[in-house]
């Protein structure tokens, strides 16, 4: 196992997704040293001794979100976090939803990298003879903070917007490149916006945000 650097509190984020961890590294970090918290060493899956991940079969983003930090922390003893997320369709009646990461079915193995493709070309399929005024979307995340101490804490975040015809951007990764949010004043998608605006808008920024109070007084007790 990886270990956090002497003056940093190890935590545990129950990832492989190396955007995400990234981004959730970033967001969190910033908004521990708003909260007036200690300093942290996310550690991700790769760097823990492997352990058998929980299917994700729960019903709700918070479900399935508490499944993977409950998890993590049993497999590593470390305090850990785990969001769940994905895009919700107003036309779609809110799927993908919990189903989003998996929406045109597992890859076969050695395809992985394909998956965002896939599920981006299915979801646009699907929307293709939807107008444009009924293409809203949302994306939802939870995070749960699961401590050794046997608290448990979860938040919410939600980023409203629409989905577009074609994919556009670089950036970011699942459904981002179709996505527009609502709170900008441009026309970019996930994918094209800086990660520093992305964070302030996005529900994955809203979530750590409004968990990093709460974790912070955890980490400290």
């Amino acid at each position: 196992m990886a270990e956090a650097a002497a003056d940093r509190i190890p935590v545990f984020l129950a990832s492989r997704n190396a955007k995400k961890l990234e981004e959730m590294r970033r967001i969190l970090g910033e908004a521990l040293v708003e909260a007036g918290g200690p300093g942290i060493e996310v550690l991700g899956l790769d760097d823990v001794a492997h352990y058998d991940e929980p299917v994700e079969d729960e019903a709700t983003f918070e479900g399935n979100a508490l499944l993977k930090a409950r998890a993590g922390l049993a497999a590593t003893g470390l305090p850990s976090l785990a969001d769940d997320s994905g895009l919700c369709v107003d036309a779609l009646n809110g799927m993908p939803g919990v189903l989003s990461a998996r929406w045109s079915g597992r890859p076969p193995p050695g395809e992985e990298h394909a998956v965002d493709d896939r599920n981006n070309t299915l979801l646009l399929d699907q929307l293709n003879d939807v107008p444009d005024e009924r293409r809203t979307a949302e994306f939802r995340c939870v995070v749960a903070f699961c401590h050794p101490g046997g608290e448990e804490r979860t938040a919410p975040g939600v980023m409203r917007g629409r989905v577009i015809r074609e994919p556009r951007g670089e950036g970011g990764f699942g459904y981002d490149v179709v996505f527009v949010p609502e709170e900008q004043t441009e026309e970019l998608t996930s994918a094209e916006m800086t990660a520093g605006l992305k964070d302030q808008i996005s529900h994955r920024g809203r979530s750590l945000r409004t968990i990093a109070p709460e974790v912070v007084a955890l980490l400290r007790s």
